[in-house]
C-alpha cells in the first residue's frame, strides 16, 4: 500500500478529495454513498474511501456503491476514524479535503456550498455545515466551543445540563444558536469537515494519538493557534444518523471521552490536568449519581462512570 505524501505538482487536480472512513453500518454509507453525486454539481471531486476492518459490510457491496473511480483500500485492522483519514489524504489530489461520515447524507450541492464557503474566506481554513437528523431535528452536535477549564467546571456543576441552551454556562453548546447563520466556532466535526489540502498538511492531519472522538477538536485548535477562524455555514446542509456505526449508546460515551480526556492532557501539563480531569469526571459523575436517584437510566450516565477506568486515562 502506498502511503507516501502526494506530490505538490498532483495536488490541486481535483476541487475537492471526498474523504470516507467505513465501519460497518451497510445501510447508512450506501445511502451516504449514493446521495454525494448530487452534492458536488460544480465541483470536481474524487472519492477516497478507507474500511476501517468492518466485520459485516461487504467488500464487494462497498466497491459498487463507491463505484470505478473511487480509490478504495481495506484495512486488516481498525486503526481509528483520524490514522484512517490521514491515510486516505495520502491518496487524494484535492486542493481541499472533505471527511464525510458513512452516515451523513448530503443535500443538494451541499459540497458546492462548503467549497464556495472556504474559497469566498480563506482564512477560515476549516468549514462546516448544519446537519439534521433522520427525522429533521437539529444536530447541534456539528459544531462546539472549544473545551475550556470553564466549560468543564460546568459540566462539572451540572450548569452546562441546567442550563443547556445558554453561551455562558453551555459554551461547548454554543448556547441557544441553530446553526441557521454563518459563525466563526471553535470545532468543526468531522462529521462534515472541509479542509483546505495547504492548512491539512501544515497541521499534519489528524493527530494519530486520537483512535476516535476529540481528534477534529484538536485539529480546529490548531488551526485557530495559527490564526485561521473555522466557521460554519447552514447553506451547506446533511442529514445524520448519529452513531450508526457505534455499538452502544455507552460504548460511543466511552470513545467520546477518552477523547475529552486525551484534550486536557494534551493541552495542558502539571496541576491544570489534575484540576480538568476532576471536572470532567465529576461531570459524569453527578449526572450517574442523578440516573441512580430517579432510576432513570436511559442517558448510560451511571454504566459511564462504573466504566471510568476505560476512558478518564485518554488514548
Amino acid at each position: 500500500m502506498n502511503t507516501s505524501t502526494q506530490s505538490e505538482s498532483t495536488v490541486g487536480a481535483v476541487d475537492v478529495s471526498v474523504v470516507m472512513v467505513t465501519y460497518n453500518a451497510e445501510e447508512w454509507t450506501k445511502k451516504a454513498l449514493s446521495a454525494l453525486p448530487r452534492g458536488a454539481t460544480r465541483s470536481s471531486t474524487e472519492l477516497i474511501v478507507v474500511d476501517n476492518a468492518s466485520t459485516v459490510l461487504d467488500r464487494d457491496d462497498l466497491l459498487s456503491w463507491a463505484g470505478p473511480d473511487a480509490k478504495v483500500t481495506f484495512l486488516d485492522e481498525n486503526i481509528g476514524f483520524g490514522r484512517a483519514c490521514n491515510l486516505a489524504v495520502t491518496q487524494s489530489t484535492g486542493r481541499t479535503v472533505l471527511l464525510l461520515n458513512p452516515d451523513a447524507i448530503v443535500d443538494e450541492g451541499a459540497v458546492d456550498e462548503l467549497l464556495a464557503f472556504l474559497d469566498e474566506n480563506p482564512a477560515r481554513g476549516i468549514v462546516g455545515g448544519r446537519i439534521t437528523d433522520p427525522q429533521g431535528n437539529l444536530d447541534y452536535g456539528s459544531c462546539f466551543g472549544h473545551q475550556t477549564t470553564w466549560s468543564l467546571f460546568c459540566f462539572a456543576t451540572g450548569l452546562s445540563t441546567v442550563f443547556a441552551r445558554s453561551s455562558v454556562f453551555n459554551p461547548e453548546g454554543l448556547g441557544k444558536w441553530k446553526r441557521d447563520s454563518v459563525r466563526e466556532v471553535g470545532i468543526v466535526t468531522g462529521c462534515l469537515l472541509l479542509a483546505d489540502r495547504t492548512l491539512w498538511d501544515r497541521l499534519e492531519g489528524f493527530d494519530p494519538r486520537f483512535f476516535m472522538y476529540g481528534e477534529d477538536a484538536d485539529l480546529c485548535k490548531r488551526a485557530w493557534d495559527l490564526g485561521f477562524r473555522p466557521s460554519v455555514t447552514p447553506a451547506a446542509h446533511a442529514v445524520h444518523a448519529l452513531g450508526a456505526s457505534s455499538s452502544s449508546r455507552v460504548a460511543k460515551q466511552i470513545l467520546l471521552f477518552r477523547g475529552k480526556a486525551s484534550l486536557i492532557r494534551k493541552s495542558h501539563s502539571g496541576l491544570m490536568v489534575v484540576v480538568e480531569s476532576a471536572f470532567l469526571q465529576a461531570g459524569v459523575c453527578l449526572r450517574g449519581l442523578g440516573e441512580r436517584v430517579t432510576r432513570k437510566t436511559g442517558g448510560g450516565w451511571l454504566d459511564l462512570w462504573k466504566r471510568r477506568a476505560e476512558w478518564k486515562d485518554g488514548w
